[in-house]
């Protein structure tokens, strides 16, 4: 067995967990953005329901 590769685990490692945490973040950001998105749809859709009734009155 190569011994040598041992030393290099803990950079092996460091890399795994950083390459964790950017994905955990990515993910993270991707949601958020889809909730914004979502939110302002329905808002969107909330103020439409609220200007039909005033049309038929008028």
């Amino acid at each position: 067995m190569n011994w040598k590769v041992l030393d290099h685990v803990p950079l092996l490692l460091y890399i795994l967990a950083a390459k964790t945490l950017i994905l955990c973040l990515a993910f993270a950001g991707v949601k958020v953005y889809q909730r914004r998105r979502l939110e302002a749809k329905l808002r969107r859709l909330e103020t439409e329901k609220k200007q039909q009734p005033d049309k038929k009155d008028n």
